[in-house]
């Protein structure tokens, strides 16, 4: 048993169901059956009560679900309080993919002259997990893309950005010099995988589709993915401006789309969870890139 498993348990037994569960811990739902599985041969009982329409808690789940509850809180209060204790001076700074090609760069320009006692661990994640490992802790800071599901997330605007088309060069709308969104609304179109929530929603324009339902062709954890099934003919799908000089491929069109909202690249944080030299790192970022912070 370890504090992982406990947390798939803690996740399921508040969902109650494996979907939202997996998409809430950013794991696949076999990953998560088989953990609860296993957790349940380490203890010897069941936990839960599972049909092809539900998934309850057993009186044994029941009654341990606060327990597990208060462990965890326990352990995550140790965690912060040490963290605050204790000036350490390893920050860990996630990036989504694609923000990382220069505007990563360009915000730690300098940063082991600035602050040489900080440590920076800089690591990539793809659009699975598009809060960049803040949601679960596994990050203090974050360069990403809203909008992410993190509570109590504070955040920097760093770039602003306009909203393009990804089209197969073969595509009837390929050589059009601008786009409406309502154009494309019916077409087949490459999205991220579930797991990003209502990120994925955003990228797939749910706002402008009146609840109708995309006609999703397949999903994509990366913009080389997105990419390669787009130049293939099996979609297309809805990016930014900087991938049109990132990641333009043979086969594939860029084109504008005239009537979308700004999309915006931040530095994002948890302000309860800063250790001193992640808070520090943070204010140096946003004096520099002198973005507007947003609640």
């Amino acid at each position: 048993m370890n504090l992982r498993s406990l947390r798939y348990f803690e996740a399921l037994g508040t969902e109650l169901n494996y979907r939202r569960a997996a998409e809430k811990l950013f794991i696949t739902q076999p990953a998560l059956s088989a953990a609860i599985q296993n957790l349940e041969r380490v203890i010897g009982d069941r936990l839960f009560d599972r049909d092809t329409r539900s998934v309850s808690l057993t009186a044994t789940g029941r009654e341990w679900l606060p327990h597990v509850r208060s462990a965890l809180a326990g352990v995550d209060a140790a965690l912060e309080a040490v963290a605050l204790l204790v000036d350490y001076g390893h920050v860990r700074l996630g990036y989504l993919i694609g923000t990382g090609a220069d505007l990563l760069f360009q915000l730690l320009d300098g940063i082991e002259t600035v602050f040489p006692d900080i440590t920076v661990e800089t690591i990539e994640y793809d659009f699975s997990d598009p809060t960049a490992g803040l949601a679960s802790g596994a990050t203090d800071i974050a360069l990403l893309r809203p909008p992410v599901d993190v509570p109590d997330m504070q955040l920097a605007i760093v770039a602003e950005e306009s909203w393009v088309a990804c089209l197969p060069r073969s595509h009837r709308l390929a050589g059009r010099e601008e786009l409406r969104i309502e154009e494309l609304l019916d077409e087949p179109i490459v999205v991220a995988p579930k797991s990003a929530g209502k990120w994925r929603e955003y990228w797939y324009a749910a706002d402008a589709r009146g609840g109708k339902e995309p006609q999703i062709a397949a999903e994509a954890a990366t913009y080389e993915a997105e990419a390669t099934l787009v130049s293939r003919g099996v979609g297309l799908s809805f990016t930014t401006s900087s991938m049109v000089r990132l990641y333009d491929r043979p086969g594939i069109q860029f084109v504008p789309i005239i009537d979308r909202p700004v999309s915006y690249t931040a530095i994002a944080w948890r302000p309860e969870r800063l250790t001193t030299p992640a808070r520090r790192l943070v204010e140096h970022m946003v004096s520099t890139s002198r973005p507007e912070p947003r609640d």
